[in-house]
């Protein structure tokens, strides 16, 4: 059985040049969930402001709409950022973590990191890593996110099942190596750190990331939104209202991340004359 190098705190830490994101930094063998282990932390106040929780394991990681995140021991990088007072939209940080994370992923093997709006990172169009942003707010209304981030870094095609097979990989089966996941836990966190603070100063930096890195843009897609499907055009993202579509039955319609599913992306793009 293949052992492979732990997260190990001073390895991330050094030489990390983040104003916000990673200002501590905490590594748990096993856990339930990082976020919930984040969440603890929101009692300390303004000083756990950019905490980064990692986990080598967790036993109830979760996804988008209750969805579960399955990870192996030391196989993947379980991480949660606890943001106290964020002067930032959710949809707006959504995005900053996707582009944050599919720059950390890059390039393995043929295929760059891509991003299926709005949570999903994709490698040769199967699911690598997934971002879950929790709001809350503490008892004197004390505004905080929490933004969970799941990357799978070792895993090899016999430890998914059949089903998870067709839809999900690693960062090892597509480069065809092992990756050093330190590297990668600290190239997430100083990208966080740039897309995080740029989504206060400058949304359209992260739009423009976005684009380039979206499967969407340029699709025919459907999207199921409370209940109902809409089908058109994807023609672009907007940071507050959301993704934006030039519906087939006219018109122009935004559908927020909270309550929008893609359920259908059509192979070739369109046509735009």
């Amino acid at each position: 059985m293949t052992q492979y190098a732990a997260l190990n705190s001073d390895i991330i830490e050094s030489g990390l040049d983040t104003n916000r994101i990673g200002s501590q930094i905490i590594i748990y063998k096993s856990t339930s969930s990082t976020n919930d282990i984040a969440a603890e932390y929101v009692r300390g106040g303004k000083k756990n402001d950019g905490l980064a929780v990692f986990a080598e394991s967790q036993t109830a990681g979760r996804g988008r709409r209750g969805n579960k995140w399955q990870s192996g021991d030391g196989k993947s990088i379980l991480c949660s950022i606890l943001l106290y007072e964020p002067d930032i939209r959710p949809d707006t940080l959504t995005i900053a973590c996707a582009v944050a994370a599919a720059e950390s992923i890059g390039r393995c093997g043929r295929n760059d990191a891509k991003i299926k709006w709005p949570n999903d990172i994709l490698l040769d169009d199967k699911k690598v890593a997934g971002i879950l942003v929790e709001a809350s707010a503490t008892k004197n209304k004390k505004k905080y996110y929490i933004a969970g981030i799941g990357i799978n870094c070792h895993q090899k095609k016999e430890d998914f099942s059949d089903e998870l097979s067709r839809t999900a990989t690693s960062i090892d089966i597509q480069s065809g190596g092992i990756c050093d996941r330190n590297r990668i836990a600290k190239r997430l966190l100083i990208n966080l750190d740039h897309y995080v603070t740029g989504g206060l100063e400058n949304t359209g930096e992260i739009v423009e990331k976005w684009r380039s890195m979206s499967i969407l843009l340029g699709k025919r897609i459907t999207v199921e939104h409370n209940g109902r499907k809409f089908t058109g055009n994807c023609i672009g993202i907007e940071p507050i209202e959301g993704l934006v579509l030039q519906l087939e039955r006219g018109g122009v319609k935004m559908f927020d991340a909270a309550s929008t599913t893609v359920v259908k992306i059509e192979l070739t793009e369109i046509d735009n004359g």
